[in-house]
């Protein structure tokens, strides 16, 4: 009788902290992504979180464990999407439907720029860390994929269109975001529709 209560209480303690480590993960990603990583401090996630800040060493020993848990963060979003749109049959209606998602995110683009982006940008001025590259591994996931549809699509030269696709991404999200104007995004993914419309 002890030992299945004990089992119990053990597997609710794992749940529990499962889902503690998850909140500040989701906070870390938010609260980066506003603020940017040197303004951001452990306080800050653990506030947005809801969790007290001597709890957050328990689950992240440091800033950067939890820089890295936000760059997994947006991996798995950026997954969970790439998942969706791959429910899609036509993958020229993928491609629209990212562009759609990503001019859906237009507000959130002119207030903080891209979430991988800005932050790969900004790991990039670190001296130390590696942290830059894993942010790049995220950008190359979106890379890759954009590159499988287009190859799909058949045209010449899949990696090119990727690279291009994906930098026109950034640079309106920079766009939007350095002149605070998210109807850049609107117009932008206008085009880029328009363009895969015209793929032969």
């Amino acid at each position: 009788m002890t030992d299945s209560k004990d089992s119990g209480d053990s597997r609710r303690s794992r749940t529990k902290a499962r889902g503690k480590r998850q909140q500040l993960t989701a906070a870390a990603a938010r609260v980066l992504h506003e603020q940017g990583v040197e303004r951001t401090t452990i306080a800050d996630i653990a506030r947005a979180a809801d969790v007290p800040t001597g709890n957050v060493y328990y689950y992240f020993k440091t800033k950067d464990e939890l820089i890295e848990a936000a760059l997994s963060e947006h991996a798995s979003h950026l997954e969970s999407l790439t998942g969706r749109l791959d429910q899609l049959p036509d993958p020229r209606e993928r491609l629209k439907a990212l562009i759609d998602a990503w001019v859906g995110q237009r507000d959130i683009a002119a207030r903080h720029g891209c979430p991988t982006g800005t932050l790969a940008a900004e790991l990039d001025k670190r001296a130390e860390g590696g942290l830059d590259i894993t942010a790049g591994l995220v950008i190359r996931k979106l890379l890759d994929w954009v590159e499988q549809q287009y190859r799909q699509i058949g045209v010449t030269d899949p990696e090119g269109h990727a690279l291009a696709l994906v930098g026109a991404y950034q640079g309106m999200s920079l766009l939007s975001n350095a002149l605070r104007d998210p109807e850049i995004m609107a117009r932008e993914g206008a085009r880029l529709t328009r363009e895969l419309d015209s793929l032969a």
